[in-house]
Order: structure tokens, then C-alpha cells, then sequence
């Protein structure tokens, strides 16, 4: 069930559409920021809210990878395996993240801080390998800068 809060916030974003059913990647998002991930309730809670059937949500939610259908870390690291990263090193790149944070990709660290999930493309093939941690991008990785971001955030 969306708190007082959540409805007031949705509410705010939704205005600003023309059409209710607009906001469903908005709603999803400000839902994932709030909540860490979108649950089969919080999702037909969203659909509720919209107007539309859960199942068209779903397609929405499903279709869109920053949005996770299943528990997920604070921070989730998404690796680029576009054509451009693995050429330039992204193999090398995922090998050092599961190493140094004890993980499998589509895993989460045992005290739920990362999740490792793979992306077609982050768009910043001219800096490959690139990977994307929370909202922050980093490119032209090696193994060695790679240890060292996630050395930096442990601390």
C-alpha cells in the first residue's frame, strides 16, 4: 500500500503529465528511489495508482533495466558488455569486481551493499570499459582503477 507521503509525491510528479498512464517510468522510479526495488505489491500499488492494469505496468518495468523486479544492493554496479567495453577490456573488468567483492554478475554482496548487474550500453564507449556505480560513470577502467573505486567506497 503507497504511504500518504508516496501518494503526495506521485501525485506532484504526475501532475506535470498530460495523461495519467504517462508517468509509469516516473512512478517506477520514484518508487525504486524510495522503497530500493519494485516488489509485485509496490508494482500493483503503482498500477492502481495509474489507472492501468498491473500486468501493463509490468511490461513497462520488465522491459526497462534500470528498473529491478528483485531485491537488489544499496549501490548497484552496472558493467557494460557492449561490443566496444569487452574488446577493450570489460571481461578483465568483471573479473576484478567479482573477485574483489567475492561475487558472481546478477549477484549481491552478503552485506547487501552491491549487486553486480550487466548493460547493453552505457553510451560512453569512447572511455571502454565503463561501468556505471549508483548514478556515478566511470570509464577507461582497468583492473588496478577498478580495485581502487571499490576500495574508495568502502572506507
Amino acid at each position: 500500500m503507497l504511504t500518504e507521503q508516496e501518494k503526495t509525491e506521485l501525485e506532484e510528479k504526475v501532475a506535470h503529465y498530460r495523461y495519467r498512464h504517462a508517468a509509469k517510468i516516473t512512478v517506477l522510479n520514484y518508487l525504486q528511489e524510495v522503497r530500493g526495488w519494485i516488489s509485485d505489491e509496490t508494482l500493483e500499488d503503482a498500477a492502481d495508482f495509474l489507472g492501468i492494469s498491473p500486468a501493463e505496468l509490468d511490461s513497462v518495468a520488465s522491459f526497462y533495466n534500470l528498473i529491478y523486479r528483485k531485491p537488489v544492493g544499496r549501490k548497484v554496479i552496472h558493467l557494460c558488455n557492449s561490443a566496444a567495453c569487452w574488446m577493450m577490456g570489460e571481461p578483465q573488468i568483471r573479473q576484478t569486481i567479482e573477485e574483489t567483492l567475492n561475487i558472481k554478475t546478477g549477484e549481491t554482496t552478503a552485506d547487501e551493499s552491491y549487486t553486480l548487474l550487466p548493460i547493453v550500453c552505457l553510451g560512453n564507449c569512447d572511455h571502454a570499459p565503463s561501468l556505471m556505480k549508483g548514478k556515478e560513470l566511470h570509464g577507461n577502467l582497468t583492473p588496478e582503477k577498478t580495485k581502487k573505486l571499490l576500495k574508495s567506497e568502502k572506507e
